[in-house]
């Protein structure tokens, strides 16, 4: 008889050099990091069971059972023959092809996704892989479950030809049938993501989300350099710079994703919700509630810089935010913030012009005067409220639109045009306050609603006291004159109907008591989704072009 031995296993390296700053780590203590270096924060490559294992809930997964059989359509050899690279690359990884495709929950939220494994041949876009990411969005679609593409790919497999070429068409063709079902996707860019994938389905969906110094593009950088012999900057394609130019929503470190994914499948998720509670709301709908001022008055104390900002309102009248970044073009524009927040039980979008405290943050903000970058990210939420069926709050303080140089060549008009249009046939009720300044078409952009509210001591107006002056008095000290002939204090506004009631401010104004200024807020938005909860789609857009029908010269 003859005895059997093996080769001793061998073992895995103790230590290992980050890639990032070249420093010497031990192996087990990278891993205990999920591969981001401790030192530099690097992050190194998963793998796609790696990856599920991460950001899946602890026995959750289960494959979908999808099997799709990959071909040589061109008998394609280059150093080595094709089917003879698809076999090391089986051996060499475990997987049969670049896609790993289960079904599982992350924070209790059911998903499907569909993670990529760059050592399977580049993580390259082949047939298989189309076709597995395509069924991967198929069951989504009959499940009405989100989904989930985690990638990481060089790009079309180059062996495969103009039928690799197809899939980006096929795999964008399925990201669309999930836009018109209404069913959420998410994408998390890995290092590195490029060529077709990166041109079709990992920059499709409704939320991007990045790893920190992750590339994304089409062409590569050496690609760039080589063929038009451009110059680039050294963070070019990474997922700094693309936040930074509006292209992703989110950068989130590796230990920080799954709660983040947990969050937006929780608010995204088609899932039967409570109506929103009614609740007593502070406001006044008759005029003669109110006492009258002096609107000058008025056009200061709502320019006050103590006034809460959006960002102050979310975190004190919300319970949970995540924002959303980029106009998906070119730009992110801080003027504008919005995303994915939820209100008691209720699940929406909102959407806000942000100012500052401090003459730092009102020109980081722009002083709150949107681009037409910031008009196009509300856009593109307000698109995102539609497909997914949540209600839409816009918190409105803004001088108005940005008027710069910039702005005109980039289609500022065109951009508040389009706003005013998306929001008056948008299918989702909406609920917006004013809640200090609010300046022109600027303001207007984001207060197409169903509802319209505002602060008592908030300005609504078709131009600045101050440029009204310069124009028609031809002397801007005349503001006041002015304030007082356009009538832009809310007590006015509501007897105009331009408003369709005033939330009263806590005794000094909402500056000096903001806590008690977001508990009215919150009970006036509550009170006022409550309102529109019974109303189908139809009937919504029906009741908010009543509203603005109804502005017509007096008889």
């Amino acid at each position: 008889m003859t005895e059997v031995t093996s080769e001793p296993a061998v073992a895995a390296p103790e230590w290992t050099i980050c890639p990032g700053c070249d420093t010497l780590l031990y192996a087990k203590r990278l891993a205990r990091s999920r591969q981001v270096c401790p030192d530099c924060g690097h992050h190194g490559r998963l793998t796609a069971p790696e990856r599920l294992a991460q950001l899946l809930d602890p026995g959750s997964a289960s494959s979908l059972g999808l099997t799709v059989t990959t071909g040589d359509p061109l008998g394609f050899v280059d150093a080595k023959p094709y089917p003879q690279r698809l076999r090391e690359a089986r051996a060499g990884t475990g997987l049969e092809e670049a896609v790993v495709c289960v079904r599982g929950a992350i924070e209790g939220n059911p998903v499907i996704v569909a993670a990529m494994d760059f050592r399977f041949m580049a993580g390259s876009l082949g047939a298989a892989v189309g076709e597995l990411v395509t069924e991967a969005a198929q069951v989504a679609l009959r499940e009405r479950t989100p989904l989930l593409i985690v990638t990481a790919s060089g790009g079309a497999r180059m062996q495969e030809g103009a039928i690799a070429l197809m899939q980006m068409a096929k795999t964008s063709q399925a990201l669309g049938e999930l836009d018109e079902a209404g069913v959420m996707t998410i994408s998390l860019i890995t290092d590195p993501t490029f060529g077709g994938v990166a041109a079709s389905f990992a920059t499709l969906c409704d939320v991007i989300i990045a790893e920190p110094g992750a590339r994304l593009g089409f062409a590569g950088r050496r690609v760039i350099e080589q063929t038009i012999r451009q110059k680039l900057p050294e963070e070019f394609q990474t997922a700094e710079f693309l936040l930074e130019h509006g292209m992703i929503d989110l950068l989130r470190p590796r230990a920080a994703l799954r709660p983040t994914l947990g969050r937006l499948l929780s608010i995204g998720s088609r899932r039967p919700m409570g109506q929103p509670i009614g609740v007593p709301a502070e406001l006044v709908t008759d005029p003669a509630d109110l006492a009258a001022r002096d609107p000058w008055q008025v056009v200061r104390q709502a320019r006050e810089l103590g006034r809460p900002t959006t960002l102050d309102y979310l975190a004190l009248a919300f319970d949970e935010f995540e924002e959303l970044h980029g106009d998906r073009l070119a730009r992110d524009c801080p003027a504008i913030v919005g995303g994915m927040a939820r209100l008691g039980d209720v699940p929406l979008i909102v959407i806000g012009t942000q100012k500052g405290h401090t003459v730092a943050e009102l020109t980081g903000r722009g002083f709150g005067m949107p681009t037409p970058a910031g008009y196009r990210k509300a856009a593109r939420l307000l698109r995102l409220a539609a497909k997914l069926g949540l209600p839409v709050v816009t918190l409105v303080d803004t001088p108005g639109a940005y008027p710069g140089r910039e702005a005109e060549e980039q289609g500022q008009a065109v951009a508040i045009a389009e706003n005013l249009r998306l929001m008056a046939g948008l299918p989702v009720p909406i609920v917006s306050v004013i809640t200090g300044e609010g300046g022109s078409g600027g303001a207007l952009a984001l207060s197409v609603a169903n509802q319209v509210l505002a602060f008592s001591s908030s300005v609504y107006s078709v131009i600045s006291p101050e440029g009204c002056a310069a124009i028609l008095w031809r002397d801007a000290t005349q503001a006041a004159r002015a304030a007082a002939a356009l009538r832009v204090d809310a007590r006015q506004l509501l007897g105009l109907g331009v408003v369709d009631a005033v939330i009263p401010e806590p005794a000094g104004g909402v500056h000096r008591v903001p806590v008690a200024a977001a508990r009215r807020l919150r009970s006036a938005l509550a009170a006022g989704l409550y309102r529109l909860a019974d109303l189908d789609g139809a009937q919504i857009v029906e009741e908010r072009r009543r509203r603005f029908r109804s502005f017509q010269a007096a008889t």
